[in-house]
This record gives structure tokens, sequence and C-alpha cells, in this order.
């Protein structure tokens, strides 16, 4: 195809301009944003304490809640301190380099949250649909396998789109990005040349893992609301239930904002960009914000440790 004399060949500096239409008030914007990543980064960082030096802790339940924990910090790391950034400092500048690497850690600890949570699931299922083996069927080799599976999933799935970007797509018709981060559309967006493969195989990433694991979870929950159900005392029924409480929760918020966020950005031609753009980032900050806080609130053992912690 030609390429027009105005396109730029291979940018070494892309421009993040933030949230259009909101330049007035991103200054103010960034307190929330600020707030919520610094709890999340408190709120993580002190699970993640919890459960390496509580030894009754070193269970499947809690150690994929670490690794959520963990996926959660990477997660708003990877974009907060960027967009503050641009909101306070008025830096919107980034290497090109600098922002495939932003968008590769963003999709592979998205996928990875995705996978977390789809284990955590099968955790609570095998729990309660099969107590008495449940040791035996969840080791920690299994454990770890699981979270290794989880993490070479995302890592193959991710790395493609970072390569067809910067293999495939060498002329752009702008080095602006309208965004606060590096997400995949919005690269893929500035390029003057044939982005179709681009966008197939962003769209088939989010079928895959999104389409996959809900499948998955849902199924999961159906079999345990089967087998709650003919519990035969409803005390362990409701034992059984508020074990889920926090992982439901957990599971709607992640979703919910991915789905929303989804598809107004493929299919709201008619809703504001800012609308898009705040969706999308809430959609990385909410979740590693309430996931903390939902558990801390739901597990006993988690709110023991943390008034130990602070009241010794």
């Amino acid at each position: 195809m030609s390429i027009s004399n105005m396109t730029v060949f291979m940018p070494s500096v892309l421009t993040l301009i933030g949230i259009p239409g909101l330049e007035s008030v991103q200054c103010w914007i960034g307190i929330p944003f600020c707030v919520m990543y610094l709890f999340a980064l408190f709120g993580n960082s002190l699970l993640l304490i919890i459960i390496v030096s509580e030894r009754s802790l070193h269970e499947p339940m809690y150690i994929f809640l670490g690794m959520l924990g963990v996926t959660d910090i990477v997660l708003g790391t990877s974009i907060v301190p960027k967009m503050l950034g641009i909101f306070w400092f008025d830096i919107p500048e980034i290497y090109f380099d600098s922002c495939l690497l932003q968008m590769g850690f963003i999709h592979t600890f998205e996928c990875i949250e995705s996978g977390i949570l789809l284990a955590m699931a099968l955790d609570r299922y095998v729990a309660i649909c099969y107590p008495l083996r449940y040791t035996a069927i969840l080791t920690h080799q299994l454990v770890t396998q699981i979270g290794a599976v989880v993490t070479l999933r995302a890592a193959i799935l991710a790395a493609p789109s970072l390569i067809l970007i910067k293999c495939r797509l060498q002329f752009y018709h702008t080095t602006i990005i309208s965004h606060c981060y590096c997400e995949h559309m919005a690269i893929v967006k500035l390029a003057a040349e044939n982005v179709r493969v681009n966008k197939i195989y962003g769209l088939f990433v989010a079928f895959a893992v999104a389409g996959f694991d809900l499948i998955f979870i849902t199924l999961s929950y159906i079999l345990i609301f089967i087998t709650v159900f003919h519990l035969p005392q409803t005390e362990a029924r409701w034992k059984a239930f508020n074990t889920c409480i926090a992982h439901i929760c957990v599971f709607l918020q992640f979703y919910l904002l991915a789905a929303f966020s989804f598809f107004t950005h493929r299919f709201g031609a008619h809703v504001p960009p800012y609308i898009h753009i705040l969706f999308s980032s809430l959609y990385l900050l909410v979740p590693p914000f309430l996931n903390p806080l939902v558990y801390g609130a739901n597990t006993k053992q988690i709110r023991i440790n943390v008034v130990k912690m602070f009241c010794s």
C-alpha cells in the first residue's frame, strides 16, 4: 500500500495526552487515582506480608490470594506513575519501546489475574465439593504448577501482539496517543498500515482468555451452589456459601468492569472518548484497590492477623 509523506517512520518517542476532553481537570482526576493506587499498594503488600509470615495461611486459597496481590501491585505500578506524570507534571512523552513494555505488562498481568481468579474458583470447588480430598488434590506442587501455567499462558498470548506492532507496523499517521497509558488498540490506531491482523489478534486474546476463564468459573460456582443446596444443615450451607462471598465479589467487579470497558471501547461509537478512557483506567485500578478490602473483610484468618500485626 502507498504511504503518505505525512507519516512517521518508526517513531522513537510517543506522546500520551491523558484523557481527551478532560485536560483541564486531569490534575484533580489524578488525586483519586493516586489514592486508589497507594491503598492498593499498601493493602496488597500487607496481605502478602501476612500470608508469607503466617504458616497457617500456607494453604492453596491463600497462596492464590498472594499471587493475586502480586499481580495487582504490578498492574497498578505499570500505569499509575506515568498517569500522574501526565496529569500533574506535564510529562506526556514516552519512548516507543517503553510504551510497548508498558502494554506488555498490562496485558500479561491482566491475563494472569484472570487465570488466578479461575484457579481460586477451582480451589473453592474442590474445597466444598470434595472436602475430604482437598489436601490430597490441591497439593503445593499442583498449586505451583497452576501458577506456572497461568503465567506461561499470559506470556505466550501477550507476546505476539508486541511482536506484531514492533515488526509489522512501521509507518504511523501520528505519534500522539489519545489515552493516558499504552493500550493495545490505542497504539494500533496510530498506524498508517494495514492493522487488521493486530485487531483480530487483540480480539482473539480477549475472547480466548476472558471467555475460557469465565465459562469455567461459572461452571465451578454452579456445581458449588448445587452442592451447598444439598447440604443437610442450614448452618453448614451458610458456612460454605460464606467462604465464596469474597470470591464472587472479586469475580464480578473484575469481569463486569472488563466487559463494560471492552464493549464501550469497540462498539460505543457515540460514547465520548473520555468515558472509554476513564472506564479502561478504572478497570485496571479498581480491582487492585478493592481486592484487599473484600478479602480483609470476609476472611476471618486475615482479619485476625491484621489485628494481631497492628495491636502487638
